[in-house]
């Protein structure tokens, strides 16, 4: 017995008024295309639910598919019967004895009030029922059931639901614009992509190379983060590689050391408002949190924030280490982020960075690069290397 379709609920656009069939649409064309290769599907969306016909395909591999897809609250696998309760009964009975757990409810609704029996009728008499002809021990448990089976009583059939499946949550990617993630290749940054995101903003991403001192595997890494994260959106992210390597080192020859991560973060994020802007972008996004190193200090990301025009979004802010480092194992990133390959970021660190950056010091060692600034900026811009990770 299997399921023939996929009842799909959405949760938070439920709650967006007028601009609710926008979300929802867009939530429809972003399933499309992370399902594209399951040509069989059909798709049926009403005002609050969408339906996924299956149509024979592999409901499990559908389903992982489904978990990653923000906008979705959550989703159920269905079965659609003829009106007849005693076929509705054989369901039932089949979707617990293959469920994990001993415990069960049934939650009948009766949409269709020709029937005769009531809701409270019809639940006795299937749980009756599976008493009766399950191969497993069971129990009521009407408050925190192991497996919760809902059964609607319809004009047309008789729908019954699996377990909920809990979704990804938030919006559709692309439903609030875009911006471009900063990616280092650490852990943080990925994770700053991901709650990006969630909250329906798609992602161009930005890393930046210094080889020889960063060499092909660092690049190969940040590639494989992007390659996790684009199972999250609608399928493919754009990254621009800059090659970072004369600035920088042009940074570290004209500032006092101290200053130099800060001088340089200021170099990266010019580069990042350049090619956001070039790219339609509406923001910058990077992984940064309070405190977590000297150049996130309060005030150091006011110092590097004093060269954008644009936003800058910090998703991770107020996390600490922990609670970013289990996002990140939960988007399945951690494993790739913890790989020993260097990145700009790590390469010329300081003996003793500063943490409360003078922003008149920061202006006057500037000023020895000022001449050079402008251009080693648009040159970075100029030959960053685009590509798509589809």
């Amino acid at each position: 017995m299997k399921p023939d379709h996929i009842l799909v609920r959405f949760g938070e656009l439920t709650t967006k008024g007028k601009n609710r069939k926008l979300f929802i649409r867009k939530l429809l064309k972003n399933t499309k295309e992370i399902l594209h290769d399951y040509s069989a599907l059909e798709y049926e969306l009403t005002y609050d639910r969408l339906y996924i016909y299956l149509n024979e395909e592999n409901a499990e591999e559908v389903t992982d598919k489904l978990k990653t897809i923000f906008g979705i609250h959550n989703f159920s696998l269905c079965y659609k019967v003829e009106h007849d309760l005693e076929k509705a009964k054989e369901v039932v009975t089949y979707i617990i004895d293959h469920d994990e757990g001993n415990t069960f409810k049934i939650d009948t609704k009766r949409h269709d009030k020709s029937y005769p029996k009531t809701s409270i009728e019809m639940n006795k008499e299937i749980a009756g029922y599976v008493f009766h002809h399950t191969t497993k021990e069971l129990s009521v448990d009407v408050h925190n059931p192991d497996i919760l089976v809902r059964v609607e009583y319809r004009k047309d059939a008789i729908y019954i639901m699996d377990n909920m499946i809990p979704g990804a949550g938030g919006y559709p990617v692309g439903i609030g614009g875009k911006a471009l993630l900063m990616l280092s290749g650490g852990i943080d940054s990925p994770v700053a992509g991901y709650l990006t995101m969630k909250r329906g903003v798609d992602i161009e991403c930005i890393h930046y190379a210094s080889p020889p001192y960063t060499n092909e595997m660092a690049r190969e890494k940040v590639l494989d983060l992007v390659n996790v994260l684009k199972d999250y959106t609608h399928g493919s992210i754009k990254v621009h590689i800059v090659p970072f390597t004369d600035l920088q080192l042009s940074v570290y020859d004209h500032c006092d050391e101290s200053y130099a991560m800060t001088v340089m973060r200021r170099m990266m994020y010019r580069i990042a408002e350049g090619v956001a802007k070039k790219n339609d972008c509406l923001a910058i996004v990077n992984g940064e949190s309070i405190g977590q190193v000297a150049s996130q200090t309060m005030q150091s990301l006011a110092a590097t924030n004093e060269v954008c025009t644009l936003p800058v979004f910090r998703p991770v802010i107020g996390f600490d280490k922990q609670e970013i480092v289990d996002v990140s194992l939960k988007i399945d990133t951690y494993e790739t982020s913890i790989q020993p390959y260097e990145d700009c970021c790590t390469i010329f660190v300081a003996k003793h960075p500063v943490t409360k950056p003078n922003i008149k010091v920061i202006k006057r060692s500037e000023e020895k690069l000022q001449e050079e600034i402008d251009e080693m900026v648009k040159k970075a811009i100029d030959t960053a290397e685009t590509l798509w990770v589809e």
